[in-house]
């Protein structure tokens, strides 16, 4: 008769080590909330899974770029409303001095005035800045070297804003005068120019806020469709786990009792024989 090989015995522990081997992998699963921890759990679930988060970050990171290009149009709408009221009072001036009830004395003190507001055009567009990138000074106005945001999670899926020189001279404004009626009167139009170009790429960078509006929403929208997708893949639905690891603690219980009663019957054949 065979008493040291104890063929229950073993069978016993093997399953008992298998129990324990599913249980630990439940728990790992539960405590991390996914259905895939790694890549023997799912392979091609973990490949797509992992392409999905590629993705998702990236169109997090475009939403998060498209706001930074929003917030670049909105400095430099912001300096070009400078820009604008500073012609404005130009304007307002010149038609002042193109009024025959003042003197040449008179129009020279409002050409003062004048030369200050076409100062602070030139000051604007030499002085705007977004994160140190100068803004108005035409640097930007250059196909190779416009603002490109990179508005999309792949190669390629960007646009370009371009934004061109404000100052005095790129406007037509640095030698406006109101010395006279004939110079005011001239001003009003040289103005009235100036006032179509800034307004003009004023128009351009609300049309590029609106798209970039929508895009951004588009892209969120987008990402939380690839989570949701993502999560169907990868995570774990946790009522099946909780299910799964009480069997897996029964089993364990039961593999352990057993092994127990399959050692004790060979510890009892032993005091029988001796």
């Amino acid at each position: 008769m065979i008493i040291n090989h104890n063929m229950s015995a073993m069978n016993a522990n093997r399953n008992l080590n298998n129990t324990n081997t599913a249980m630990r992998h439940n728990m790992e699963q539960l405590s991390q909330g996914q259905r895939i921890t790694r890549a023997g759990d799912d392979a091609s679930g973990l490949a797509v899974s992992e392409k999905m988060r590629a993705q998702i970050r990236g169109l997090n990171q475009a939403v998060r770029n498209i706001n930074d290009g929003v917030s670049f149009i909105q400095t430099t709408e912001g300096y070009l409303q400078g820009t604008t009221e500073s012609l404005q009072r130009v304007r307002e001036l010149a038609v002042q001095a193109a009024n025959g009830i003042y003197t040449d004395e008179d129009r020279t003190y409002i050409q003062v005035e004048v030369s200050q507001m076409i100062a602070e055009v030139n000051r604007i567009a030499s002085q705007a800045q977004f994160n140190t990138m100068n803004l108005l000074d035409g640097s930007m106005g250059e196909e190779s070297s416009g603002m490109r945001i990179q508005m999309g999670a792949n190669m390629d899926q960007n646009a370009t804003m371009y934004v061109g020189s404000m100052s005095a001279e790129a406007l037509g404004v640095a030698e406006v005068s109101v010395a006279d009626m004939d110079a005011a009167n001239t001003t009003i139009g040289t103005i009235d120019s100036a006032l179509e170009i800034v307004n003009k790429q004023r128009a351009d960078l609300g049309a590029y806020q609106n798209r970039m509006e929508m895009a951004s929403r588009s892209q969120a929208t987008a990402s939380e469709n690839l989570q949701a997708t993502e999560s169907q893949i990868r995570d774990l639905n946790m009522a099946s786990g909780m299910v799964d690891l009480t069997r897996e603690q029964i089993l364990n219980q039961a593999g352990t009792a057993i092994l127990a009663q399959a050692n004790q019957s060979t510890a009892s054949v032993t005091r029988l024989l001796n």
